[in-house]
């Protein structure tokens, strides 16, 4: 009976201490409860805003070492004047040819650091506002995390900008120091440096300008030159209180010249640099990102979806994401004119045999990994030969936004030929769902096109609409044998039909005379299937 008691009152006694105990020893030592994970959970979420997007293939998310689930696509930023990628030692790269090849040996990516702590990071990049977010929560144990926000972006107006953002949260008790680092000026021997020191914002800034030339097999060099701030070596972050850094770096560089004309150019590469450093932080830094973001969301107001394939090697929508966020070129700076502004909307609107190959989604050399930059400069070069030899060079020359149009052009074998769009893919090439938003016809018209696989037979049938337009347009579908149908704003349905020969599936125009013209210049002998499938 005694053994009875004694093991109920020892039973007793756990319970009390299962459920008290923890407050009783904080009580008592004066201590907070265990932080042993709670950089994980900041990291986590903060990385929340980003996760709608990243299921919607907008956003990539690769953590820092990466999850066994995630694709080690490179986080980078470039705007066609100039790239880099978010690795600390990573130089400033410049034009070489087709890509952004060229080093410049400057390293402007700075990061923050808490000495002694260890780190949870994640790098996300945001393909709809061309901005890549690095995100670390330092883990201070028995203090609370610390975490740091970084933007990135290569600028889209003014390309000779590459801007970062970085903003230190101190929610802890304690005030923090922090140290910054940025590896700057490396290994670049016809370099020069002076420091100069700028009034705006709240106070007085030092910058550092270096000018050095970049030398070429042929003989010839570029003259570069790069102005940046000088980053402070530490911040002191109150606590329940966060600090900003703004780091603005400004690049101008010229077309090659020999190496005789050097010293002549040299400070002209230097005042277009600082000319547009200057223009960047006496203005309104807020301002900067706004636009930047702005004119990507435009560029990102077209698009391409795919339905998900889990077969292996299948190409899916993060990678093609990822390789239209890579490929496009500068167009809206602010320098351009008017007359070239017009021009380049003009090669826009209309581009006459573009795109003129098979359609690109089944060519896999276009669809390789993104996880080295050889592997982006590849890519991207085998995309701007491969449109410009399919009658896509006007819109390759109109900059970023033909570059897209033209890509997504080609992922459906889309061709303008001849007053009309004409959908030149073979029906047994549609086993999954597309969807092309905002494709370019004319300088007011946009349109949407679907293909949708039936769940009952799996066969596909195309959905048109229009998103915008300045005038009527119509659409038949393969060999134009049915009259015209007038667009709408609604979608409307298109069968799929093989013909005998094979021609396009799907004709666009706004020649209602041309489209009823053309069923008799395609001749087609016979429809063998439609989308139900059977014979007709």
């Amino acid at each position: 009976m005694k053994y009875r008691k004694a093991l109920l009152a020892v039973l007793i006694i756990l319970l009390i201490l299962l459920y008290s105990g923890p407050s009783m020893f904080r009580l008592v030592l004066h201590t907070r409860p265990s932080l042993a994970d709670s950089a994980s959970r900041s990291l986590a979420l903060r990385l929340g805003r980003f996760w709608q997007a990243s299921q919607e293939d907008d956003a990539h998310i690769f953590h820092i070492p990466p999850l066994p689930e995630e694709s080690p696509y490179l986080p980078y930023v470039g705007n066609g004047l100039l790239a880099v990628t978010m690795d600390q030692d990573s130089p400033i790269y410049i034009r070489s040819g087709r890509t952004l090849a060229l080093p410049v040996s400057f390293r402007p990516i700075t990061l923050v650091s808490v000495d002694g702590m260890t780190v949870k990071e994640a790098v996300v990049t945001e393909y709809t506002t061309g901005v890549v977010h690095r995100i670390q929560s330092w883990d201070q144990p028995g203090i609370g995390p610390l975490d740091v926000t970084y933007q990135t972006y290569a600028h889209r107006s003014i390309p000779s900008l590459l801007l970062q953002d970085i903003k230190v949260i101190n929610p802890t008790d304690q005030d923090a120091l922090v140290d910054v680092e940025q590896m700057g000026l490396g290994d670049w021997p016809t370099a020069t440096t002076e420091t100069l020191k700028l009034h705006h914002g709240e106070g007085e800034h030092e910058y550092i300008v270096i000018s050095g030339s970049i030398e070429l097999p042929n003989s010839n060099v570029i003259p570069v030159a790069v102005v940046s701030l000088k980053v402070p070596p530490s911040i002191q972050v109150k606590s329940k209180m966060s600090t900003t850094l703004h780091i603005v770096t400004a690049v101008n560089y010229s077309e090659p010249i020999p190496r005789k004309a050097y010293s002549a150019v040299k400070d002209k590469a230097a005042q277009g640099a600082l000319a547009a450093l200057k223009r960047a932080v006496t203005g309104n830094i807020k301002r900067l990102r706004s636009d930047h973001s702005q004119v990507w969301k435009e560029l990102w107001s077209s698009g391409f979806g795919i339905s998900h394939s889990k077969a292996e090697s299948a190409l899916n929508g993060d990678l093609i994401n990822a390789t239209l966020y890579h490929a496009p070129a500068p167009l809206h700076e602010v320098s351009t004119t008017e007359e070239q502004r017009t021009s380049i909307l003009r090669d826009i609107a209309y581009a006459e045999g573009c795109y003129g190959g098979h359609q690109t989604l089944q060519a896999e050399r276009l669809w390789s990994h993104l996880n080295t930059l050889d592997d982006v400069n590849r890519v991207v070069g085998y995309w701007m030969v491969t449109l410009e030899k399919q009658g896509c060079h006007q819109l390759v020359r109109a900059g970023a936004d033909g570059i897209m149009q033209a890509m997504l052009l080609s992922f459906g074998g889309l061709r303008f030929k001849n007053q009309h769009l004409e959908f030149n893919t073979h029906p047994k090439d549609l086993h999954r769902d597309y969807y092309f938003r905002r494709l370019s016809y004319g300088n007011a018209t946009h349109l949407n096109i679907s293909v949708m696989v039936q769940e009952e037979d799996y066969k596909a049938v195309m959905y048109l609409a229009l998103d915008r337009s300045d005038k009527t347009y119509y659409a038949c579908d393969a060999g134009c044998l049915d009259p015209p149908v007038e667009l709408k704003q609604l979608k409307q349905s298109f069968p799929v039909k093989l013909t005998d020969p094979v021609t396009a599936i799907l004709y666009i125009t706004s020649d209602k005379a041309h489209m009823e013209e053309l069923k008799h210049t395609i001749h087609v002998k016979e429809i063998l299937l439609d989308s139900s499938g059977d014979r007709v």
